[in-house]
């Protein structure tokens, strides 16, 4: 179904950790953002997004990360992304996503990148 969207959320520690699935448009964005807001009005600045179940992200998907990743920075977190599918990657690379975000493969190295490099150093 192409407009199906989930946010599954979990915590590592005082990481949260938001696993995405399905399609990432316009029309489901608000969720996402929503999700995002939520876990900034908890006090959670170190969010890992795991994009592994993500089957498509759009224009307005992406602007949801970039709306957000400069207030976390702000409180000495960031956004880290993990997991992404080969087609959703190229989206993101084309974009430029890596200069500005660390996409790591997989939810184990997004944590270890935050043990790291807790914030973005870029």
């Amino acid at each position: 179904m192409a407009d199906s969207f989930h946010v599954e959320k979990s915590s590592e520690g005082e990481i949260a950790v938001l696993q995405v699935e399905g399609y990432l448009d316009a029309h489901t964005a608000p969720d996402f953002e929503k999700a995002l807001e939520d876990e900034i009005a908890k006090g959670k600045y170190k969010i890992i997004v795991d994009c592994r179940k993500l089957d498509y992200i759009s224009s307005a998907g992406l602007g949801v990360f970039m709306g957000f990743v400069e207030e976390v920075r702000d409180q000495s977190g960031d956004i880290k992304i993990c997991g992404l599918i080969p087609k959703v990657r190229q989206v993101f690379e084309l974009l430029g996503f890596q200069q500005l975000y660390h996409i790591e493969d997989d939810r184990q190295a997004a944590l270890k990148k935050f043990q790291e490099s807790p914030t973005w150093e870029g």
